[in-house]
């Protein structure tokens, strides 16, 4: 075998390697996006209840 022979195959190795990471990272990019509305509804919540205690408080 040749050295470039290797060197492709490497090339080539890395190459497929890194397509694999490319669709693993895009799709829990995905998923992780999907779940934040979920956090910002949370804490409109709790600001909500803070802010109704902070009323009650002024009366």
């Amino acid at each position: 075998m040749n050295a470039g022979d290797v060197i492709f195959q490497l090339i080539m190795f890395l190459f497929i390697f890194g397509m694999f990471f490319v669709v693993f990272f895009v799709v829990r990019s995905l998923i992780t996006k999907q779940q934040q509305p979920n956090k910002s509804d949370d804490i409109e919540q709790k600001l909500d209840r803070i802010i109704e205690i902070l009323e009650q408080d002024k009366k």
